[in-house]
């Protein structure tokens, strides 16, 4: 007897944009291979009626979607923006669809969580088959990781910063600095409209801010961003669905890290395309297909999607608990919802499948909540240069699996040997002695470090004088001069020596961690102290001293006439009584009137009104004298200990008498060029400091070395503060600490030294 079956047909509408032409394409190719294949259904197929609407267009969703159930259907599946997701949300709550939703996001930039209504009755028939939107916990782990404390978000015009507000209170309960800039399309503008509102001061305060950046951009625009600005970004983070990863890492500068949603690959190609009871087609799950490699990851998501509609049918039908479809009126007051809606949404929330993108079931509150990170970062090798190599993993469940941090390298360059550019600058570099016939010999406290890097990591170097004797700065035709364009012009694989980070330098070559801080100081010659023993008369002229001399012996013979004459009178008006006894010779008197000018008292004087006037006049005079001098002698050693020697910028740009200058084309000259010439700097004094440095086009008042300063300008130069401190102590470091850093060219093999100089 022949065996009938009844051929089912399952209707399902689908939604999309008109702009993503993979959707359809996608959403067409599940259907065909599950029509193709008995693997889930056998007798039953699915039909589908797709709608394209426009983008971030609500009501034209409504109307197709009204269009779909008044067809029929079980499911509606849809892949478009928040907006049209929200109202369809609405529509499919009231009639009781079941709705697999699908976000998008175009260009493969970072998506921000919809914010989908919730229903009022609690019941919503609205799946999310994309997960949640976790770049929010993968960044706070990240930051947490590296110890970053301050750093720079730079988000595309498109990207929606709401998403962003759980990261940045998150952040900001960690005591986190973080700052966030738009980026347009002309992003050269962006940094040049920022630059010039800031003054010096603040410029470097922001340098150490754009060394750590996140970027939340597509591929494509980090690349521009990257290519354009990348020079100031010391480590960036990207989340990227779809990109060329290795043209983006090549075209940066500095380290990069980047973040991008995995999907897991059987390893075996024999089951690599089978997903539990259904094989997918070589076209989709082959990594070796460039169709996969063109895909957007919410493409994937539709394809499973569909996937996971066929296996809830299939367990329906099983469970022999069909519901038939109904066409739905959307305009009618009267109509009533579908009675099978609700049996049809609980089959699929607990079915649970294995698709393109891993697991995907709907247990966590109505979404997909399985996704994986991978974290890639730049790594650097002798033999494959710079590449890219996985950091760790990070998924919903466990967290970061893995570790940022980077191992100590202790070996790897045995046998290497490395050019080495330096620049001499006591006490970092000098000459020492050196034998006749053998190559020079060089000592100093940069050396000491390049000879225990050496003994680390087992490369040997030559090591040469700069030609122009110059640390380096950017000329006008775009070259560099000095040391750094020793570096550029690859002539040089590392460059030792006192040297100053910079923006500017900091562009074309990378550096070591800053073990000392920056600042600029004054060098000045201090004025011999002359010692006089005399200093004590130098309140009064001599003229005032010759008088209280010649007074101190007139006052004392009038003293002594007076009481020589008090003693006759005595003597006869006291006629058989003895006379007092008191001494009336011209010593005693002097030696009296000396005791009352140093105020130091003197013997009592009894005497007539006369010799009392006398006294009185005296003390007097000696009260007025002493006073004044005094006065005199605490304005005189004030005044002789205040020289006129600078004591700040202020004072060196407003005396005239002193010819300064400092060491053309270093980082103190291109400091005072940039504060001097800046519009935007409300003080003068740098400007009037820059006209006297730059006197001549520079060459009149600027020098090559420091040495040559002090011997010009007779010790009044503008220099690093080490620099000075080491002149001041003659060479000797006195419990002084005084360092420099190293430099290498931008992706050099030579990185390897200077990461074992930071850990």
């Amino acid at each position: 007897f022949p065996i009938l079956h009844n051929l089912l047909f399952y209707s399902t509408g689908a939604i999309f944009e008109e702009n993503a032409v993979r959707d359809d394409q996608i959403f067409q190719l599940a259907i065909s291979d599950l029509s193709l294949s008995d693997d889930i259904l056998q007798s039953e197929k699915i039909t589908h009626s797709v709608k394209l609407i426009k983008p971030n267009n609500p009501f034209q969703a409504v109307q197709e979607a009204c269009e779909l159930m008044n067809q029929g259907i079980l499911a509606l599946v849809t892949s478009t923006g928040c907006a049209a997701a929200s109202a369809l949300q609405s529509l499919t709550d009231a009639m009781h669809i079941p709705h697999l939703f699908i976000q998008r996001n175009g260009d493969g930039a970072p998506r921000t969580a919809c914010q989908l209504n919730p229903s009022p009755d609690g019941e919503s028939y609205t799946l999310a088959a994309r997960p949640p939107v976790r770049i929010s916990d993968v960044l706070l782990t990240l930051v947490s990781e590296l110890h970053w404390q301050k750093f720079i978000i730079f988000y595309e015009s498109d990207y929606d910063i709401r998403g962003l507000q759980t990261f940045m209170d998150q952040a900001s309960r960690l005591g986190l600095d973080v700052s966030l800039q738009r980026v347009d399309r002309n992003v050269s503008r962006v940094f040049t409209d920022l630059f010039n509102t800031m003054r010096t001061e603040e410029l470097n305060r922001y340098r150490d801010t754009l060394r750590r950046a996140v970027l939340l951009m597509s591929p494509s625009g980090a690349q521009v961003f990257v290519h354009q600005v990348g020079c100031a970004i010391d480590s960036c983070f990207l989340e990227v669905s779809d990109a060329d990863i290795m043209e983006l890492v090549h075209s940066s500068l500095g380290r990069m890290t980047i973040i991008r949603q995995i999907f897991p690959l059987w390893r075996d190609t024999n089951v690599r395309c089978m997903r539990n009871n259904h094989r997918i087609s070589s076209l989709l799950c082959d990594p070796q297909e460039g169709y996969l490699q063109s895909l957007e990851v919410s493409n994937l998501y539709l394809y499973d999607s569909v996937l996971m509609l066929a296996n809830a049918f299939y367990r329906k039908l099983e469970d022999r608990k069909w519901h038939s479809m109904a066409s739905l009126n959307c305009m009618r007051k009267s109509t009533k919802p579908w009675n099978g809606g609700w049996s049809m949404l609980d089959t699929i929330q607990k079915g649970r499948i294995s698709g393109l993108t891993g697991l995907m079931d709907f247990r966590a509150e109505g979404s997909n909540s399985h996704v994986q990170f991978e974290i890639l970062g730049t790594s650097y090798s002798e033999t494959f240069g710079k590449d890219v190599k996985r950091l760790a993993t990070w998924d919903s469940t466990r967290g970061l699996n893995g570790s940022l941090k980077e191992n100590r390298i202790e070996s790897g360059m045995h046998g290497v040997t490395l050019k080495i550019v330096t620049l001499l600058e006591e006490p970092f570099v000098m000459v020492a002695e050196n034998i006749l016939g053998q190559p020079k010999r060089y000592k100093g406290f940069s050396i000491d470090v390049l000879d225990a890097l050496a003994k680390i990591l087992g490369f040997k170097y030559d090591i040469y004088q700069v030609g122009d004797g110059k640390y380096g700065s950017a000329l006008p035709n775009g070259s560099w001069n000095g040391m750094i364009g020793e570096l550029i012009g690859k002539r040089a694989d590392l460059a030792v020596s006192a040297i100053t980070i910079t923006p500017e330098r900091e562009s074309v070559v990378d550096f070591s961690k800053r073990y000392l801080d920056y600042s600029v100081g004054i060098l000045m010659h201090k004025s011999e102290e002359k010692i006089n023993i005399f200093s004590l008369l130098a309140p009064f002229d001599l003229a005032v001293w010759a008088c209280i001399a010649a007074a101190i012996p007139v006052v004392g013979i009038m003293i002594f006439l007076l009481r020589r004459i008090q003693a006759v009178r005595c003597q006869n008006n006291t006629a058989g009584h003895p006379p007092p006894t008191v001494s009336t010779s011209l010593q005693s008197a002097i030696w009296i009137v000396y005791g009352a000018f140093v105020q130091q008292g003197s013997d009592s004087i009894l005497g007539s009104v006369a010799l009392r006037i006398v006294m009185g006049s005296w003390w007097l005079f000696t009260l007025i004298v002493c006073s004044s001098y005094t006065a005199n002698l605490a304005a005189y050693l004030t005044v002789s200990r205040m020289d006129n020697a600078v004591r700040s910028f202020q004072d060196l740009s407003k005396q005239v008498d002193l010819v300064y200058g400092t060491v053309r084309d270093s980082a103190v000259y291109e400091y005072f060029r940039a504060k001097g010439t800046n519009p935007l700097e409300q003080d003068s004094t740098y400007a009037e400091l820059w006209k006297v440095i730059n006197k001549n086009n520079g060459f009149e008042n600027s020098v090559s070395s420091p040495s040559e300063g002090i011997k010009k300008f007779d010790w009044n130069v503008c220099m690093h503060n080490p620099m000075a401190l080491c002149v001041v102590h003659l060479n000797l470091l006195q419990g002084q600490s005084f360092s420099g850093r190293c430099r290498t060219p931008q992706e050099a093999k030579v990185r390897t030294v200077y990461k074992t100089m930071n850990t």
